[in-house]
């Protein structure tokens, strides 16, 4: 009687062993396929557009040569509120560039939504006219050099309106490095 037992057990049994043996190949593919997804880079990590422009929140960025605290610091910004253009995303990290091209590495929680810009010129010694509206004809409130850093209020998709210490008004979007060309910002 005991071995018909044991028989009728193992029959029952048997479609259940079956869907738990499923259950863990099925879980071991989806384990596979999620470290592979992590070891070639593929990992999502943002859903904001890249490239796109950023500011620095700190008044001291480390920029390092990869995406990792292991990577060397290449050099360090000294300079909250510079304006920098987010080219890739790993993880945490942000490959950024500077208005003089600069390249590296920094920590996402270092930069900051807020949109900043730098006034560009023709040559070192051309001023860049911040006007009173943004009319070609407006009377001029500023003056501004090249590596001038001010705060982007908004953008039309040629003139924008823009701030600093000792300034407020409308610049042409050309001349600044940090809104690209045509964008609007509300």
């Amino acid at each position: 009687m005991t071995g018909r037992r044991n028989q009728t057990l193992r029959t029952e049994l048997a479609p259940l062993c079956f869907a738990g043996f499923v259950l863990v190949a099925l879980s071991a593919v989806f384990v596979a396929e999620a470290r592979g997804a992590s070891d070639s880079g593929a990992k999502a990590t943002a859903t904001l557009p890249v490239p796109r422009f950023v500011s620095l929140k700190s008044d001291r960025v480390n920029v390092r040569g990869g995406p990792t605290k292991d990577h060397e610091v290449t050099w360090v910004y000294t300079r909250a509120g510079l304006p920098v253009e987010i080219t890739a995303e790993f993880e945490n990290w942000r490959r950024i560039r500077d208005w003089e091209g600069a390249e590296g590495w920094v920590y996402h929680s270092l930069l900051s939504g807020r949109r900043t810009a730098v006034v560009v010129s023709k040559s070192k010694s051309d001023l860049v006219p911040v006007l009173a509206s943004p009319d070609s004809g407006s009377s001029v409130s500023a003056s501004l050099e090249a590596g001038v850093v001010g705060t982007v209020k908004s953008c039309s998709g040629s003139w924008c309106h823009f701030t600093g210490e000792k300034f407020d008004g409308w610049i042409r979007q050309e001349r600044l490095w940090g809104v690209y060309p045509n964008e609007t910002i509300d």
